[in-house]
């Protein structure tokens, strides 16, 4: 029933994603959210931030910043990061996802999005039809209408985990029935 909703990962980090093997893999764009994606709600680059766009860089990756925000929060973010950027993107609508691929010059196949959120960010890049990486929020204290939907989150992540439980256990040969 929530499938559409289920994230094709799930770290705790974005700090924590192997991105060497993805590209490895043939990726070679990455789409990010960034309020608590890449730093807590409102706060500029972090230095783990820039870090992370460099060595990305360094990689070959086309990184792009897609938010829902306005073009003043976004582009004071991006001011040393330096990535492609897409504001008012009204995620989870697949303009912003299309508009983003064109600018980094990738496609479907080798995009992936990092993003927090299950109903804006997850749920838009599976529209789309581009690999998706659900991540923690870095902090709790959000919006209310956040707040709220995280609410309705946890229904769907508790489902999630069930069946990626359920099929590692089909794929290890244990055949639980109750």
């Amino acid at each position: 029933m929530f499938e559409r909703f289920f994230p094709d990962e799930s770290v705790s980090s974005t700090y924590d994603i192997d991105f060497q093997s993805l590209y490895e893999e043939g990726y070679r764009g990455i789409l990010f959210d960034i309020d608590n994606t890449l730093v807590e709600h409102g706060k500029g680059a972090s230095e783990q931030a820039l870090d992370l766009f460099r060595r990305l860089g360094e990689m070959g990756f086309q990184c792009c910043l897609i938010s829902n925000n306005k073009k003043q929060r976004v582009s004071s973010f991006n001011e040393k990061i330096g990535a492609h950027m897409i504001f008012n993107a009204h995620k989870p609508r697949r303009k912003g996802y299309r508009e983003a691929m064109e600018m980094m010059g990738t496609n479907k196949e080798n995009t992936l999005f990092v993003g927090d959120q299950l109903f804006t960010d997850i749920w838009g890049a599976k529209r789309i039809g581009i690999r998706n990486i659900l991540v923690k929020p870095i902090n709790k204290n959000e919006e209310i209408q956040i707040v709220l939907k995280r609410y309705l989150e946890k229904i769907i992540l508790k489902e999630y985990r069930q069946k990626k439980k359920d099929r590692k256990n089909e794929k290890n040969g244990k055949n639980i029935t109750c």
